[in-house]
């Protein structure tokens, strides 16, 4: 049997375990294992599993991935959700659909404190649908709009899947963050977009907006004091060089630690489940990360990425048709698999051709991130629309899917303009980092 083969056999055998429900982690270091031990032999199998556990958690870099997770949580225990939907709310509110604007805006700004999906959602719908039922709203834009909004919190850094792709990329992950900002933003005013045409198609969907004095507006920035303390400090810090991306992580966790103090939510009880949900999201990342570099190491010996993509560039195609093919391939695995697994898969297949293409591997770090958000609110996945689902009980999972599918439509435009336009993710990185 040839590498290339035997490669493509232990690919199709690790995505049927992940969908007999296997742990994604351990299907990538089982398969991973045995495919260096049919290759280079029991030693080289063994003395891999001896080491890269032992490595990876020990490397000073990886210190990033629990710091931001402790962050994002100590965020979400502090209780700043509130005053981010206040704000948005009355800042919004002669838009049509204010309240589902202001929903993706305060996801947008939650995210940059966040960097997780499921969190956001959780913690936006927990407050955003409520107040969306109370003043009629359709249980569709209801729910659409939070599971979409949701999406922007890996895209708006920190974000937990910008740090795994730089880890497995090689790439700076403080380049990542800063490429992430305006396509945040760009995909954040885009789905606001796709609120106003809906309301102006079905008027039936939500109010038309109301008028709100400055002074109420201005009122409400107090509640936006520690998201924007908790943004410039660690990210404000990084993008001017104060300090790098481990210590802007650490000093995130401690602010975020110390925001739960002043706003009066450290307890033990708070602070025992910041450091469970801490540590259980950790272990799962750390895993993952184990998984996915025992199997990059079974496709580097066998030089699987290496023959795909001299056998793309053999077939003599324009470099942005094989753009295309390889997003429509993410597009389609973001449909059926779950974000983190999928960049673990593929980034080490895919980077290569992009790298020998010579599209920015940055930039393409954040095109993934994208397409990752739009695989996160179209079934059979969705995990937005999951999460969503559990909040919102009284509302059918196909009504959550049909409110979501207008926004992916805002995911698509981003995706098309950043391909478009490079520069979009990538001024930022070069102005802060030249």
């Amino acid at each position: 049997m040839s590498l290339s083969l035997t490669a493509a056999l232990g690919i199709i055998v690790m995505v049927i375990l992940m969908f007999l429900g296997m742990n994604i982690g351990m299907s990538m270091m089982g398969i991973g294992f045995i495919g260096v031990w049919m290759v280079a032999g029991q030693r080289a199998a063994v003395g891999m599993m001896q080491t890269v556990p032992y490595s990876l958690t020990i490397t000073y870099s990886f210190t990033v991935i629990p710091l931001f997770i402790l962050m994002g949580n100590a965020a979400f225990a502090s209780g700043l959700s509130q005053g981010l939907f206040n704000a948005g709310n009355k800042w919004l509110s002669r838009l049509p659909g204010g309240l589902a604007c202001a929903t993706v805006a305060a996801c947008a700004a939650f995210g940059a404190i966040c960097g997780s999906t499921s969190a956001t959602c959780a913690t936006m719908g927990t407050i955003a649908i409520p107040e969306m039922k109370k003043y009629h709203y359709s249980p569709s834009l209801t729910t659409g709009s939070v599971a979409a909004g949701g999406t922007l919190g890996v895209l708006i850094p920190p974000s937990t899947p910008m740090i795994i792709y730089g880890i497995v990329a090689e790439q700076s992950i403080g380049r990542l963050f800063a490429g992430g900002v305006i396509p945040g933003l760009l995909c954040a005013f885009l789905m606001m977009c796709v609120i106003w045409i809906a309301i102006r198609i079905f008027p039936s969907w939500g109010p038309k907006g109301y008028s709100c004095s400055w002074a109420e507006r201005f009122a409400t920035l107090k509640g936006l004091a520690g998201v924007i303390f908790l943004f410039v400090c660690v990210l404000g810090g990084m993008f001017i060089g104060f300090f790098n991306v481990n210590e802007a992580a650490a000093v995130g966790a401690f602010l975020g630690l110390l925001l739960m103090v002043v706003r009066r939510q450290m307890n033990w009880r708070n602070l025992f489940n910041v450091m469970k949900d801490t540590v259980k999201t950790s272990s799962m990342v750390f895993l993952l990360l184990m998984g996915a570099t025992v199997f990059g190491n079974f496709l580097a010996i066998t030089r699987m990425p290496m023959a795909l993509a001299s056998f793309i560039q053999g077939l003599h195609l324009s470099r942005y048709i094989i753009l295309a093919i390889i997003i429509v391939i993410y597009a389609f695995l973001g449909c059926i698999m779950d974000a983190l697994p999928m960049m673990m898969l593929t980034v080490p297949i895919f980077l290569p051709i992009i790298n020998d293409m010579g599209f920015n591997p940055v930039w393409f770090g954040i095109i993934i991130v994208l397409v990752m958000n739009l695989g996160n609110i179209t079934p059979p996945v969705g995990l937005s629309c999951y999460v969503i689902a559990g909040i919102a009980k009284d509302t059918p999972l196909q009504t959550i899917f049909k409110g979501a599918l207008p926004f992916s439509f805002a995911i698509l435009a981003s995706i098309i303009i950043c391909t478009a336009f490079p520069q979009i993710a990538l001024w930022l990185p070069n102005l802060v980092y030249g």
